[in-house]
């Protein structure tokens, strides 16, 4: 733990001069922020270096101090909860995968930085259960588990000023880089600032992953212990999707992280009931973590948490009065209600003598079609844009917004009520799955500042807006517009080449240059900065650019700077990096986190020696399977929480269905399993996914199950013959999530190579699964029984032994 601390000063000098740079003449000042980036860095390090410690067994004739003492009464056994209980197993799995889904979910929000990369936490939950798994003989000591949450709930909530200011710029110090872009940070790559956040991303890592440690080595035991292997596993994987329709449930309630941690700590208490002292412990430490939870962080506004996104609405208001809200998500500015009603514009000249309301933002596309009867307002957000089309003379407007919540604070806080007008359809959908399965035509299509600052799903670091800005989407919006219609994208640009590529991609798709506009904005004005592509029409918006006025806007505001970049696709939807490689940022941060990891399985007496080469690998790449899937799947029937949920579900049924399988039918070959997964694996790689894009909802679906989805079963079938094999040992569970671990890194990969390439990536680690089980028949390692016993063990399952 010295070598830690010396690093954590290595970090601190060499971050000195880069923080200092970041540091501007208004508070917190440089020597504030030195002082939370010292605080943080080394509070995290302690933090680690005191949960190390309790892995760490006291030599016998030792003393034991007031603290070893205290934290001697945190330890407990599973036979001291009263053995093995079916019930108890279905509970701990239960909590085990809602109290992952909190702390991806919490962690990503809070610390920005893990929205964009937030596969990052998924993997130290993976490590933290799999080590956990690995330890499942040893005691368990809950201190492991609430010293982190503890020291976690203080990083993200204590009301420092410095300290918040520092959280909120990790994205920076990671760096934007001049190859991948993160909204709202300049694309500048900085080693030192890069040296910083990595001094606060890999204590947080490791805390996050020793929070999961008792969990795995609870559920470890019960499925060592059970009587039937198979029956055990498939309860874990049952009572684990329960926990994930919990957790959505309430999500899709608007439940604050509060809520959220009453739940696992009432959960917690529940599954501790018999042992009285730890019983209260834990929920007065949970209690403690709930009292940090609802300290302010100093921001004005009311939060709200949708099912994407922590949300901030605050109004501003002048001489009494709200004239504006301003909303953020994951505290940076997202979205803005403004009023632009004739009778606000006339009344307060002031706010427009800057822009004048006909020029702004969301009046312009209008000048290229006034009046038009149809209009598609894509990321229709709080309302601006479809007030516009209702301002401007549009006989229907239809608006797609994926976040639920983002539609009822439009509803409710609009000045302009646009949602309520008979004139306005409302369309709660991702809009590339609105784009691909709508038969409707529109005279008027706007792209409305859609961009993400969230990925679609925990198991993938595809963003929300990936799939609307690529070649297929574009294509399929286009073939929604009438013949005479305009299509206008209006982006926030901020690198030359984010313009580049979406000029490229409206040229390809519609056969010609669309035309730029910048639109103003400044501190003091009343409306939004952005890009504006204009295409469709040719004849339509040469006949706009004949009225003197527009042209004499578009000779001012024209011009831009761009840069090309490479045409972002289904394969590869990564709209905001520049070119396909491995981003140094991502490279750096991966390098850091498997050193980790190495370091994490040395202290807690976890040996690479005993690691399960033939799970591990399988571990990896159902890993992989997963993250194509649930990418694929969102492309096919779209990017919301509802269609994540049901595809994971899914997938968690498939793995019992194989269960069945080989309970029922126990002679199953392994060899069956491999040939079904490499043919399952080829079949996903030479079909188009545009095959699946059936009119009917029933047939895409089960299409694309069939196809997408049958490997995770014949992996299924591999896994549970292999586990049954081991005698159902924790410490080969551990071996596969350790290989999940390296999955969910090696999801990183398509970011290079595409997503298609995932399926080549899992072939390969499955062949490797396959070579090391082979291997370990051949010498007689790692089996605690014969082949001839296992079988025999499970045929008498099958028949109710």
């Amino acid at each position: 733990m010295r070598k830690l601390l010396s690093c954590s000063g290595i970090f601190l000098c060499f971050s000195g001069s880069a923080l200092a740079q970041q540091a501007s003449g208004g508070a917190p000042g440089e020597w504030s922020l030195h002082a939370a980036f010292g605080a943080v860095v080394v509070g995290l390090i302690l933090a680690n270096a005191y949960v190390v410690g309790l892995f760490h067994a006291k030599p016998p004739g030792e003393s034991s101090g007031v603290l070893a003492r205290l934290a001697e009464k945190w330890e407990f056994s599973p036979q001291g909860l009263g053995g093995f209980s079916w019930r108890q197993l279905a509970l701990w799995s239960l909590l085990a995968l809602f109290f992952e889904l909190l702390m991806i979910r919490w962690i990503s929000s809070e610390i920005r930085v893990f929205a964009y990369f937030k596969n990052f936490v998924l993997i130290a939950c993976f490590l933290g259960f799999g080590l956990g798994c690995y330890m499942s003989r040893r005691r368990v000591n809950l201190l492991t588990m609430v010293v982190p949450l503890l020291t976690l709930a203080l990083v993200v909530k204590l009301p420092w000023q410095s300290l918040r200011v520092l959280i909120s710029s990790i994205p920076t110090f990671v760096g934007a880089s001049s190859e991948v872009h993160v909204w709202g940070v300049p694309a500048e790559f900085s080693f030192p600032l890069l040296a910083a956040a990595i001094a606060i991303i890999v204590p947080t890592f490791s805390l996050i992953c020793f929070s999961f440690i008792p969990l795995g080595q609870v559920v470890g035991w019960y499925l060592e212990n059970a009587s039937n292997g198979i029956l055990a596993y498939s309860v874990n994987v049952l009572a684990s999707l329960a926990g994930i329709l919990l957790y959505t449930l309430l999500c899709f309630l608007y439940q604050p992280p509060l809520t959220w941690f009453v739940v696992a700590g009432l959960l917690l208490v529940c599954v501790l009931w018999n042992w009285p002292w730890l019983r209260w412990a834990a929920g007065g430490a949970f209690v403690i973590c709930l009292g940090l939870l609802t300290l302010g962080t100093g921001k004005q506004g009311k939060v709200y948490w949708s099912p994407y996104q922590k949300l901030t609405l605050a109004p501003r208001a002048a001489e009494g009065k709200i004239f504006e809200y301003e909303l953020t998500t994951n505290d940076i500015f997202y979205q803005q209600i403004l009023d632009l009603s004739p009778e606000f514009v006339a009344a307060h000249p002031s706010l427009f003598a800057a822009v004048p309301a006909q020029w702004n933002a969301y009046n312009l596309p209008y000048h290229f079609y006034s009046h038009p009867p149809s209009v598609l307002v894509l990321g229709s957000g709080m309302g601006n844009d479809v007030a516009a089309a209702l301002r401007n003379g549009a006989g229907q407007v239809t608006a797609v917004e994926i976040d639920p919540l983002i539609l009822k604070l439009g509803e409710k806080y609009h000045f302009e009520k646009p949602y309520s007008s008979p004139r306005v359809r409302q369309v709660q959908d991702d809009a590339r799955s609105y784009v691909q399965n709508s038969r409707d035509r529109f005279d008027l299509i706007v792209f409305s500042l859609l961009d993400s600052h969230t990925t679609s799903s925990h198991y993938t670091n595809i963003r929300i807006d990936n799939y609307v800005y690529t070649l297929e989407a574009l294509q399929a919006s286009k073939r929604l517009l009438n013949a005479d219609g305009v299509f206008v994208v209006k982006f926030q640009v901020d690198t030359p080449w984010i313009a580049g590529r979406l000029y490229g991609l409206l040229q390809t798709v519609f056969g010609h240059a669309p035309l730029q506009i910048e639109s103003e904005n400044s501190m003091v004005s009343y409306t939004t900065g952005g890009r504006f592509f204009i295409t469709g029409s040719e004849p339509r918006i040469a006949q706009a650019i004949q009225d003197p006025q527009l042209a004499a806007y578009l000779g001012a505001h024209g011009g831009m700077k761009m840069t090309p970049a490479t045409l972002t696709t289904d394969n590869w939807p990564y709209f905001y990096q520049h070119e396909p490689g491995l981003p140094v940022s991502v490279i750096v941060i991966s390098v850091a986190l498997v050193l980790l990891c190495w370091v994490l399985l040395r202290d807690t007496g976890t040996t690479l020696r005993s690691l399960q080469w033939h799970f591990f690998f399988l571990g990896a790449g159902f890993m992989l399977l997963e993250a194509q899937i649930v990418s694929k799947m969102a492309l096919l029937f779209g990017t919301t929480w509802l269609v994540n949920s049901v595809v994971i579900a899914g997938l968690l049924l498939l793995i019992v269905g194989a269960n069945l399988l080989v309970q029922f039918f126990p002679r199953i070959p392994v060899s069956i399993g491999y040939a079904g997964i490499f043919l399952t694996l080829l079949a996903s790689y030479l079909i188009p996914l545009e095959k699946f894009f059936y009119p009917s909802l029933w047939a895409k679906a089960l299409s694309s199950t069939l196809v997408l989805c049958m490997p995770v079963l014949f992996a299924g079938i591999v896994f549970i013959r292999s586990f049954a094999e081991q005698g159902f040992r924790a410490d080969s569970l551990g071996s596969n999530l350790m290989g999940a671990m390296i999955g969910g890194m090696l999801e990183s990969m398509s970011l290079w190579t595409g997503i298609r390439s995932l399926l080549v990536i899992a072939a390969l680690l499955y062949v490797a699964s396959w070579i090391a089980l082979s291997l370990e028949r051949s010498f007689g390692r790692g089996r605690t029984k014969g082949e001839s016993d296992f079988t025999g063990d499970l045929v008498g399952a099958s028949q109710g032994t």
